[in-house]
Protein backbone atom coordinates (compact mmCIF):
# COMPACT_ATOMS: atom_id res chain seq x y z
CA UNK A 1 0.00 0.00 0.00
CA UNK A 2 1.03 3.62 -0.33
CA UNK A 3 1.43 5.88 2.14
CA UNK A 4 -0.88 8.13 3.81
CA UNK A 5 -4.22 7.94 2.67
CA UNK A 6 -5.94 11.07 1.36
CA UNK A 7 -2.44 12.52 0.01
CA UNK A 8 -2.10 9.40 -2.56
CA UNK A 9 -3.10 9.70 -6.46
CA UNK A 10 -5.27 6.92 -7.74
CA UNK A 11 -4.40 6.98 -11.22
CA UNK A 12 -0.74 7.79 -12.50
CA UNK A 13 -2.01 9.45 -15.45
CA UNK A 14 -3.56 12.34 -13.36
CA UNK A 15 -0.89 12.61 -10.78
CA UNK A 16 1.39 14.67 -12.90
CA UNK A 17 -1.22 17.58 -12.42
CA UNK A 18 -0.81 18.32 -8.93
CA UNK A 19 3.30 18.71 -9.92
CA UNK A 20 1.89 21.45 -12.36
CA UNK A 21 2.46 24.63 -9.95
CA UNK A 22 6.16 23.82 -9.48
CA UNK A 23 7.26 24.85 -13.28
CA UNK A 24 5.67 27.89 -13.02
CA UNK A 25 7.51 31.02 -11.57
CA UNK A 26 10.57 33.10 -10.77
CA UNK A 27 10.83 36.83 -9.99
CA UNK A 28 11.86 39.84 -12.58
CA UNK A 29 10.28 43.07 -11.96
CA UNK A 30 11.16 42.83 -8.46
CA UNK A 31 13.50 45.86 -6.62
CA UNK A 32 14.72 44.73 -3.19
CA UNK A 33 15.27 48.14 -1.76
CA UNK A 34 18.93 48.67 -0.28
CA UNK A 35 17.76 51.00 3.04
CA UNK A 36 15.06 49.14 5.05
CA UNK A 37 12.77 51.62 7.69
CA UNK A 38 12.34 49.60 11.19
CA UNK A 39 8.80 50.27 12.07
CA UNK A 40 7.09 49.80 15.46
CA UNK A 41 5.66 46.65 16.11
CA UNK A 42 7.46 43.01 16.97
CA UNK A 43 5.88 42.12 13.36
CA UNK A 44 7.13 44.56 11.50
CA UNK A 45 10.82 44.33 13.26
CA UNK A 46 11.27 40.68 12.25
CA UNK A 47 10.13 41.19 8.37
CA UNK A 48 12.59 44.21 8.20
CA UNK A 49 15.41 42.13 9.76
CA UNK A 50 14.26 38.94 7.31
CA UNK A 51 14.25 41.46 4.25
CA UNK A 52 18.09 42.77 5.07
CA UNK A 53 18.86 39.03 5.51
CA UNK A 54 17.61 38.26 2.60
CA UNK A 55 19.25 41.48 0.66
CA UNK A 56 22.60 40.37 2.25
CA UNK A 57 22.54 36.65 0.71
CA UNK A 58 21.36 37.69 -2.43
CA UNK A 59 24.61 40.04 -2.65
CA UNK A 60 26.53 37.42 -1.29
CA UNK A 61 25.30 35.04 -4.08
CA UNK A 62 24.94 37.09 -7.03
CA UNK A 63 28.98 36.66 -7.56
CA UNK A 64 30.09 35.86 -11.69
CA UNK A 65 32.78 34.12 -10.32
CA UNK A 66 30.30 30.99 -8.48
CA UNK A 67 30.56 28.52 -11.38
CA UNK A 68 26.55 27.93 -11.67
CA UNK A 69 26.35 25.29 -14.48
CA UNK A 70 29.16 23.63 -13.51
CA UNK A 71 27.67 23.37 -9.39
CA UNK A 72 24.66 22.43 -10.64
CA UNK A 73 26.06 19.67 -13.43
CA UNK A 74 27.74 18.39 -10.42
CA UNK A 75 24.94 17.85 -7.69
CA UNK A 76 22.78 16.27 -10.46
CA UNK A 77 25.35 13.89 -11.17
CA UNK A 78 26.06 13.29 -7.29
CA UNK A 79 22.74 13.04 -6.79
CA UNK A 80 22.31 10.24 -9.95
CA UNK A 81 25.08 7.93 -9.05
CA UNK A 82 23.78 8.28 -5.43
CA UNK A 83 20.62 7.20 -6.22
CA UNK A 84 21.89 4.45 -9.21
CA UNK A 85 23.81 2.78 -6.39
CA UNK A 86 20.99 2.43 -3.63
CA UNK A 87 18.72 0.85 -6.66
CA UNK A 88 21.49 -1.36 -7.41
CA UNK A 89 21.67 -2.47 -3.67
CA UNK A 90 17.91 -3.61 -3.89
CA UNK A 91 18.28 -5.46 -6.95
CA UNK A 92 20.93 -7.31 -5.29
CA UNK A 93 18.32 -8.14 -2.74
CA UNK A 94 15.78 -9.20 -5.97
CA UNK A 95 18.47 -11.74 -7.24
CA UNK A 96 17.69 -14.10 -4.15
CA UNK A 97 16.70 -17.35 -4.73
CA UNK A 98 14.91 -18.37 -1.83
CA UNK A 99 12.20 -17.14 0.12
CA UNK A 100 12.74 -15.23 3.45
CA UNK A 101 12.12 -17.26 6.78
CA UNK A 102 9.70 -14.75 8.18
CA UNK A 103 7.66 -15.31 4.09
CA UNK A 104 7.47 -19.15 3.82
CA UNK A 105 4.07 -19.33 5.50
CA UNK A 106 2.81 -16.41 3.34
CA UNK A 107 3.43 -17.67 -0.36
CA UNK A 108 4.86 -20.40 -2.28
CA UNK A 109 8.17 -20.77 -4.15
CA UNK A 110 6.37 -19.71 -7.61
CA UNK A 111 4.86 -16.24 -6.36
CA UNK A 112 8.12 -15.64 -4.55
CA UNK A 113 10.11 -15.71 -8.14
CA UNK A 114 7.46 -14.08 -10.07
CA UNK A 115 7.77 -11.21 -7.72
CA UNK A 116 11.43 -11.36 -7.50
CA UNK A 117 11.94 -11.32 -11.75
CA UNK A 118 9.39 -8.75 -11.99
CA UNK A 119 11.60 -6.16 -9.47
CA UNK A 120 14.56 -7.28 -11.61
CA UNK A 121 13.03 -5.93 -14.97
CA UNK A 122 11.61 -2.53 -13.32
CA UNK A 123 14.90 -2.09 -12.34
CA UNK A 124 16.74 -2.44 -15.37
CA UNK A 125 13.40 -0.47 -16.83
CA UNK A 126 14.26 2.23 -14.23
CA UNK A 127 18.05 2.29 -14.88
CA UNK A 128 17.41 2.58 -18.87
CA UNK A 129 14.87 5.32 -18.13
CA UNK A 130 16.71 7.17 -15.38
CA UNK A 131 19.84 7.48 -17.52
CA UNK A 132 17.77 8.63 -20.68
CA UNK A 133 16.15 11.16 -18.64
CA UNK A 134 19.40 12.43 -16.61
CA UNK A 135 21.27 12.63 -20.33
CA UNK A 136 18.65 14.48 -21.53
CA UNK A 137 18.30 16.96 -18.13
CA UNK A 138 22.48 17.70 -18.79
CA UNK A 139 21.94 18.01 -22.46
CA UNK A 140 19.45 20.97 -21.51
CA UNK A 141 21.55 22.88 -19.14
CA UNK A 142 25.00 22.01 -20.78
CA UNK A 143 23.72 23.31 -24.67
CA UNK A 144 20.93 26.32 -23.17
CA UNK A 145 17.93 24.98 -24.41
CA UNK A 146 16.03 27.57 -21.98
CA UNK A 147 17.20 31.14 -23.36
CA UNK A 148 16.80 28.85 -26.71
CA UNK A 149 13.17 28.10 -26.43
CA UNK A 150 12.45 31.34 -24.36
CA UNK A 151 13.78 33.55 -27.79
CA UNK A 152 11.59 30.84 -29.83
CA UNK A 153 8.26 31.67 -27.67
CA UNK A 154 9.08 35.22 -28.05
CA UNK A 155 9.24 35.36 -32.33
CA UNK A 156 5.76 33.35 -32.01
CA UNK A 157 4.35 35.83 -29.64
CA UNK A 158 5.63 38.52 -32.15
CA UNK A 159 4.20 36.59 -35.24
CA UNK A 160 1.34 35.54 -33.92
CA UNK A 161 -0.68 36.76 -30.51
CA UNK A 162 -2.88 40.08 -30.64
CA UNK A 163 -0.99 42.78 -28.93
CA UNK A 164 -3.03 42.38 -25.51
CA UNK A 165 -1.31 39.25 -24.85
CA UNK A 166 1.97 40.66 -25.47
CA UNK A 167 3.78 40.35 -22.36
CA UNK A 168 6.12 38.13 -19.88
CA UNK A 169 2.90 36.22 -18.09
CA UNK A 170 1.61 34.73 -21.25
CA UNK A 171 5.03 34.68 -23.05
CA UNK A 172 6.06 32.23 -19.54
CA UNK A 173 2.62 30.21 -19.99
CA UNK A 174 3.57 29.52 -23.99
CA UNK A 175 7.02 28.85 -22.57
CA UNK A 176 6.30 26.38 -19.48
CA UNK A 177 3.96 24.75 -21.74
CA UNK A 178 5.57 24.22 -25.14
CA UNK A 179 8.50 23.06 -22.84
CA UNK A 180 6.02 20.26 -21.01
CA UNK A 181 4.86 18.98 -24.22
CA UNK A 182 8.28 18.31 -25.51
CA UNK A 183 8.99 16.34 -22.38
CA UNK A 184 5.84 14.32 -22.66
CA UNK A 185 6.52 13.79 -26.08
CA UNK A 186 9.68 12.46 -25.60
CA UNK A 187 8.63 10.06 -22.23
CA UNK A 188 5.89 8.27 -24.28
CA UNK A 189 8.20 5.85 -25.64
CA UNK A 190 9.02 4.82 -22.13
CA UNK A 191 5.22 4.94 -20.49
CA UNK A 192 4.37 2.85 -23.84
CA UNK A 193 6.91 0.12 -22.62
CA UNK A 194 6.24 0.05 -19.32
CA UNK A 195 2.10 -0.71 -19.97
CA UNK A 196 2.29 -2.54 -22.83
CA UNK A 197 5.50 -4.83 -22.43
CA UNK A 198 6.84 -4.62 -19.05
CA UNK A 199 3.49 -4.81 -17.06
CA UNK A 200 1.96 -6.90 -19.54
CA UNK A 201 4.67 -9.50 -19.47
CA UNK A 202 3.84 -9.94 -15.85
CA UNK A 203 0.35 -9.81 -16.24
CA UNK A 204 -0.56 -6.55 -14.95
CA UNK A 205 -1.05 -4.75 -17.25
CA UNK A 206 -5.53 -4.71 -18.45
CA UNK A 207 -5.58 -1.20 -20.29
CA UNK A 208 -5.85 -1.24 -24.00
CA UNK A 209 -3.98 1.23 -26.33
CA UNK A 210 -6.99 3.12 -27.06
CA UNK A 211 -7.31 4.03 -22.88
CA UNK A 212 -3.79 4.79 -22.84
CA UNK A 213 -4.06 7.78 -24.98
CA UNK A 214 -7.10 8.72 -23.93
CA UNK A 215 -5.85 8.99 -20.97
CA UNK A 216 -3.04 11.22 -22.10
CA UNK A 217 -5.89 13.35 -24.23
CA UNK A 218 -7.25 13.77 -20.91
CA UNK A 219 -3.82 14.63 -18.67
CA UNK A 220 -2.84 16.87 -21.10
CA UNK A 221 -6.20 19.12 -21.31
CA UNK A 222 -6.10 19.05 -17.53
CA UNK A 223 -2.68 20.46 -17.50
CA UNK A 224 -3.89 23.24 -19.61
CA UNK A 225 -7.62 24.02 -17.84
CA UNK A 226 -5.39 23.92 -14.63
CA UNK A 227 -2.09 25.30 -15.25
CA UNK A 228 -3.12 28.27 -17.13
CA UNK A 229 -5.11 30.41 -14.88
CA UNK A 230 -2.22 28.76 -11.87
CA UNK A 231 0.99 29.99 -13.65
CA UNK A 232 -0.76 32.92 -14.40
CA UNK A 233 -1.68 33.46 -10.62
CA UNK A 234 1.96 32.56 -9.33
CA UNK A 235 3.60 35.00 -11.80
CA UNK A 236 1.48 37.83 -11.41
CA UNK A 237 1.76 37.62 -7.36
CA UNK A 238 6.02 37.72 -7.81
CA UNK A 239 5.15 40.88 -10.06
CA UNK A 240 3.30 42.68 -8.20
CA UNK A 241 3.32 42.05 -4.00
CA UNK A 242 7.20 43.37 -3.58
CA UNK A 243 9.41 42.13 -1.41
CA UNK A 244 6.78 39.80 0.23
CA UNK A 245 5.86 38.22 -2.73
CA UNK A 246 7.27 34.82 -0.83
CA UNK A 247 4.53 35.30 2.06
CA UNK A 248 1.74 35.63 -0.61
CA UNK A 249 3.10 32.65 -2.56
CA UNK A 250 3.05 30.65 0.24
CA UNK A 251 -0.31 31.56 1.33
CA UNK A 252 -1.46 30.84 -2.90
CA UNK A 253 0.36 27.55 -2.58
CA UNK A 254 -1.34 26.17 0.71
CA UNK A 255 -4.87 27.67 -0.49
CA UNK A 256 -3.81 25.36 -4.27
CA UNK A 257 -2.57 22.33 -1.86
CA UNK A 258 -6.17 22.58 -0.20
CA UNK A 259 -8.27 22.91 -2.93
CA UNK A 260 -6.63 20.16 -4.68
CA UNK A 261 -7.39 17.67 -2.14
CA UNK A 262 -10.65 18.88 -2.17
CA UNK A 263 -11.60 18.88 -5.38
CA UNK A 264 -9.26 15.59 -6.96
CA UNK A 265 -11.52 13.04 -5.85
CA UNK A 266 -14.91 15.08 -7.12
CA UNK A 267 -13.44 16.56 -10.26
CA UNK A 268 -10.32 14.37 -11.29
CA UNK A 269 -10.56 11.05 -10.28
CA UNK A 270 -14.73 10.60 -12.12
CA UNK A 271 -12.73 11.86 -15.29
CA UNK A 272 -10.53 8.63 -15.60
CA UNK A 273 -12.64 6.13 -13.46
CA UNK A 274 -15.88 5.18 -12.86
CA UNK A 275 -16.80 4.83 -9.04
CA UNK A 276 -19.41 2.77 -7.56
CA UNK A 277 -21.24 2.13 -3.94
CA UNK A 278 -19.89 -0.97 -2.14
CA UNK A 279 -22.60 -3.69 -2.45
CA UNK A 280 -24.15 -4.18 0.63
CA UNK A 281 -22.41 -7.44 2.52
CA UNK A 282 -20.23 -8.56 5.01
CA UNK A 283 -16.84 -6.45 3.67
CA UNK A 284 -19.42 -3.08 4.16
CA UNK A 285 -20.25 -4.48 7.47
CA UNK A 286 -16.71 -5.12 8.33
CA UNK A 287 -15.13 -1.83 6.93
CA UNK A 288 -17.86 0.49 8.95
CA UNK A 289 -17.14 -1.40 12.06
CA UNK A 290 -13.92 -0.68 11.52
CA UNK A 291 -14.37 3.06 10.93
CA UNK A 292 -16.60 3.49 13.80
CA UNK A 293 -14.16 1.90 16.11
CA UNK A 294 -11.42 4.17 14.97
CA UNK A 295 -14.13 7.24 15.14
CA UNK A 296 -13.21 7.44 11.52
CA UNK A 297 -16.21 10.21 9.56
CA UNK A 298 -16.99 7.74 6.75
CA UNK A 299 -19.82 9.38 4.73
CA UNK A 300 -19.58 7.05 1.63
CA UNK A 301 -17.78 3.51 0.73
CA UNK A 302 -17.22 3.53 -2.88
CA UNK A 303 -15.06 0.86 -5.34
CA UNK A 304 -13.07 2.47 -8.22
CA UNK A 305 -12.83 0.06 -11.65
CA UNK A 306 -8.71 0.13 -11.39
CA UNK A 307 -9.09 -3.46 -13.07
CA UNK A 308 -9.72 -1.33 -16.46
CA UNK A 309 -5.91 -0.18 -16.38
CA UNK A 310 -3.96 -2.68 -14.10
CA UNK A 311 -4.19 -5.72 -11.66
CA UNK A 312 -2.86 -4.32 -9.14
CA UNK A 313 -4.67 -3.28 -6.21
CA UNK A 314 -4.73 -0.19 -4.08
CA UNK A 315 -6.92 1.23 -1.53
CA UNK A 316 -7.17 5.02 -0.13
CA UNK A 317 -9.36 7.40 1.92
CA UNK A 318 -10.39 11.02 0.58
CA UNK A 319 -12.88 14.14 1.63
CA UNK A 320 -12.93 16.67 4.46
CA UNK A 321 -11.75 16.19 7.48
CA UNK A 322 -15.87 15.60 9.08
CA UNK A 323 -16.73 14.01 5.98
CA UNK A 324 -14.31 11.16 4.44
CA UNK A 325 -14.96 8.38 1.97
CA UNK A 326 -12.93 5.28 1.63
CA UNK A 327 -12.15 3.58 -1.98
CA UNK A 328 -11.33 0.40 -2.60
CA UNK A 329 -9.70 -1.01 -6.09
CA UNK A 330 -11.97 -3.37 -7.41
CA UNK A 331 -9.05 -5.95 -8.15
CA UNK A 332 -8.58 -5.75 -4.31
CA UNK A 333 -11.92 -6.56 -3.40
CA UNK A 334 -11.50 -9.49 -6.44
CA UNK A 335 -8.06 -10.89 -5.19
CA UNK A 336 -8.75 -10.89 -1.17
CA UNK A 337 -10.74 -12.00 1.33
CA UNK A 338 -12.58 -10.28 3.86
CA UNK A 339 -10.10 -10.08 6.81
CA UNK A 340 -7.04 -8.99 4.27
CA UNK A 341 -9.36 -6.27 2.84
CA UNK A 342 -9.95 -5.31 6.28
CA UNK A 343 -6.60 -5.63 7.45
CA UNK A 344 -5.32 -3.32 4.99
CA UNK A 345 -7.89 -0.63 5.43
CA UNK A 346 -6.79 -0.80 9.33
CA UNK A 347 -3.25 -0.18 8.36
CA UNK A 348 -4.75 2.88 6.35
CA UNK A 349 -7.25 4.53 8.50
CA UNK A 350 -4.21 4.05 11.40
CA UNK A 351 -2.28 6.94 9.17
CA UNK A 352 -5.84 8.61 10.03
CA UNK A 353 -5.65 7.68 13.35
CA UNK A 354 -2.00 8.62 14.43
CA UNK A 355 -2.48 12.18 12.35
CA UNK A 356 -0.04 11.19 9.80
CA UNK A 357 -1.71 13.15 7.29
CA UNK A 358 -1.97 16.44 9.11
CA UNK A 359 1.60 16.17 9.89
CA UNK A 360 2.70 15.88 6.04
CA UNK A 361 0.33 18.36 5.11
CA UNK A 362 2.46 20.66 8.01
CA UNK A 363 5.62 19.38 6.43
CA UNK A 364 4.57 20.32 3.60
CA UNK A 365 3.65 23.82 4.01
CA UNK A 366 7.25 24.24 6.08
CA UNK A 367 8.75 23.25 2.94
CA UNK A 368 7.09 24.99 0.82
CA UNK A 369 7.92 28.41 3.06
CA UNK A 370 11.44 27.44 3.11
CA UNK A 371 11.53 27.33 -0.88
CA UNK A 372 10.09 30.09 -1.55
CA UNK A 373 11.35 32.41 0.83
CA UNK A 374 15.02 30.98 -0.43
CA UNK A 375 13.83 31.78 -4.08
CA UNK A 376 13.37 35.36 -2.94
CA UNK A 377 17.55 35.31 -2.83
CA UNK A 378 17.71 34.07 -5.93
CA UNK A 379 15.21 36.34 -7.87
CA UNK A 380 17.62 39.16 -9.07
CA UNK A 381 20.53 36.65 -9.45
CA UNK A 382 21.98 38.06 -12.65
CA UNK A 383 24.85 35.66 -12.31
CA UNK A 384 23.01 32.50 -12.61
CA UNK A 385 20.78 34.12 -15.20
CA UNK A 386 24.36 34.41 -17.22
CA UNK A 387 25.71 31.55 -16.54
CA UNK A 388 22.47 29.99 -18.55
CA UNK A 389 22.75 32.05 -21.43
CA UNK A 390 19.96 34.75 -20.56
CA UNK A 391 21.75 38.79 -20.50
CA UNK A 392 19.64 41.57 -19.32
CA UNK A 393 16.18 39.43 -19.73
CA UNK A 394 15.48 37.89 -16.59
CA UNK A 395 11.88 36.06 -16.68
CA UNK A 396 10.38 35.06 -13.91
CA UNK A 397 9.60 31.86 -14.82
CA UNK A 398 13.71 30.91 -16.01
CA UNK A 399 14.44 32.28 -12.99
CA UNK A 400 12.27 29.57 -10.92
CA UNK A 401 13.58 26.68 -12.89
CA UNK A 402 17.40 27.84 -12.53
CA UNK A 403 16.63 28.20 -8.72
CA UNK A 404 15.36 24.53 -8.61
CA UNK A 405 18.23 23.45 -10.53
CA UNK A 406 20.19 25.27 -7.73
CA UNK A 407 18.37 23.33 -5.14
CA UNK A 408 18.60 20.42 -6.54
CA UNK A 409 21.22 19.30 -3.28
CA UNK A 410 18.90 20.59 -0.46
CA UNK A 411 15.82 18.65 -2.30
CA UNK A 412 17.91 15.49 -2.05
CA UNK A 413 18.32 15.42 1.46
CA UNK A 414 14.02 16.53 2.24
CA UNK A 415 13.65 13.43 0.37
CA UNK A 416 15.82 11.69 2.20
CA UNK A 417 14.58 13.07 5.42
CA UNK A 418 10.95 12.12 4.08
CA UNK A 419 11.27 8.75 2.61
CA UNK A 420 12.89 8.11 6.52
CA UNK A 421 9.91 9.67 8.78
CA UNK A 422 7.28 8.05 6.52
CA UNK A 423 9.35 4.55 6.69
CA UNK A 424 8.62 5.01 10.09
CA UNK A 425 4.87 6.49 9.77
CA UNK A 426 4.40 2.97 7.64
CA UNK A 427 5.93 0.90 10.73
CA UNK A 428 3.69 2.61 13.16
CA UNK A 429 0.12 2.33 10.87
CA UNK A 430 1.42 -0.85 10.89
CA UNK A 431 1.60 -1.65 14.75
CA UNK A 432 -1.70 0.20 14.76
CA UNK A 433 -3.46 -1.28 12.60
CA UNK A 434 -2.37 -5.16 14.13
CA UNK A 435 -3.33 -3.81 17.82
CA UNK A 436 -6.66 -3.20 16.62
CA UNK A 437 -7.90 -6.01 13.92
CA UNK A 438 -7.22 -8.59 17.50
CA UNK A 439 -9.64 -6.81 19.01
CA UNK A 440 -12.15 -7.57 15.80
CA UNK A 441 -11.18 -11.13 15.78
CA UNK A 442 -14.68 -13.40 15.38
CA UNK A 443 -16.04 -16.91 14.80
CA UNK A 444 -16.42 -15.98 10.94
CA UNK A 445 -12.86 -15.32 10.34
CA UNK A 446 -11.34 -18.10 12.18
CA UNK A 447 -11.00 -22.04 12.26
Amino acid sequence: MNSVGNLRHPNEETASLSTELSHMGNLNHFHMPHHLTTRDGPGEHNMDFLRRLIGTTASALDNPAIPWKSLIITFALGEYALETYLSYRQYQVLQRKHIPAQLKQEIDQKTFDKSQAYGRSKFWFGLVSGAWNQAKSLAVIRYNVYPALWAVTGTWMLQYAPGFLQGEITRSLVFAFSYSFVETALGLPFSYYYHFYLEERYGFNKQTLKLWLTDLVKSQALSLAFGIPLGAAFLAIVQRTGDTFFLYLWFFALAVQLGAITLYPLVIVPLFNKLTPLEPGLLKERVEALAQKLAFPLAELRVIDGSKRSAHSNAYFTGLPWKKTIVLYDTLIAKSSVPEVEAILAHELGHWKMGHTTKLLGISAGHLFFVFGLFSVFIKNGSLYEAFGFGKERPIIIGFILFNEVLSPTNAVVKLAMNIWTRSMEFQAGRSSSLLLVLHLDWRYTG
